[in-house]
């Protein structure tokens, strides 16, 4: 296993983006709009590969100016779920923000998500709320 870094240049993104649209996106029957993909050029991408190269897992971070960090479009193939991947890749970029001082790390977190981030340390900190449609809480965890 490695994990990489790469931005919207990448020939890992389009990749990354296929794996966010089929496992975020396309069951809600969503696409992602001009704006989300250009809020993608500003942020880092991280991806888990397998010994073949091939791309299991990803997440985008959103660095903040107060010292915060946003985690977001975690998704990993169907097929390595429940195989602790997508742990695996949350703790790297955790690292990650934390060794480039950030203090903090959220996310928006699917209702159906939160026993994922309890079990890596995240706390719910807002009321449930819908975002793309479902519910979600804001999740964090000190880094």
């Amino acid at each position: 296993m490695n994990i990489v870094s790469f931005d919207t240049s990448s020939p890992y993104y389009p990749v990354a983006l296929e794996l966010r649209y089929r496992i975020l996106r396309q069951p809600l029957g969503l696409a992602f709009t001009p704006e989300e993909l250009e809020k993608d050029k500003h942020d880092t991408h991280f991806a888990l590969l397998s010994d073949e190269e091939e791309l299991i897992s990803c997440i985008t971070l959103s660095f903040c100016n107060d010292g915060r960090v946003k985690m977001r479009q975690v998704a990993t193939k169907k097929e390595f779920q429940n195989r602790g991947f997508g742990k695996m890749l949350t703790t790297y970029v955790e690292n990650f923000a934390k060794g480039r001082g950030y203090t903090i790390i959220f996310c928006h977190a699917r209702k159906t998500a939160i026993s994922f981030y309890e079990r890596l340390g995240y706390k719910i900190v807002s009321n449930e709320f819908i975002e793309v449609g479902i519910p979600h809480f804001k999740m964090e965890k000190k880094l």
